[in-house]
């Protein structure tokens, strides 16, 4: 009996593991289509009711903004190719509960090899027939 509840417990360790890994996929993809300035592959990542919303933080205090799917992919695909960019994520932190998935990255942002700003994304997931879909970002940003 203890040999079979073993055997359960390591299958549902890989099972947990495999869509963690399937989750920080997702993340993966996003990221290199936002850093080829790809919109039709972010789309592809990301559901069509995407919510964007960004929390700035600066001496004067904090500001919450809201972006629009359709300006985010726009802004992303007109980044002109002499501005170097790279986000790095610094860590993953995959909570799954069914078909909804948390992640939280903190990351530093790079323009042109120097540091702009640096933050935790959160982004909330939902599990789709064709796969994760990112559904919700939230950000901090501080200079």
């Amino acid at each position: 009996m203890k040999k079979i509840f073993v055997f359960v417990i390591v299958l549902i360790n890989q099972f947990s593991l495999a869509q963690e890994n399937e989750i920080q996929l997702t993340i993966g993809k996003f990221f290199n289509a936002f850093h080829q300035r790809d919109s039709i592959a972010l789309k592809k990542v990301c559901s069509e009711n995407l919510v964007l919303h960004s929390i700035s933080e600066s001496e004067k205090g904090s500001q919450f903004s809201v972006e629009k799917a359709a300006n985010f992919y726009k802004s992303i695909a007109t980044i002109p190719l002499s501005i170097k960019f790279e986000e790095k994520i610094l860590s993953f932190k995959v909570q799954v509960d069914g078909a909804m998935a948390h992640v939280w990255t903190p990351y530093e942002f790079y323009v042109n090899d120097k540091l702009s700003h640096s933050g935790v994304n959160s982004f909330q997931l939902f599990k789709e027939n064709d796969g994760w879909k990112v559904v919700y970002i939230l950000d901090t940003r501080r200079k």
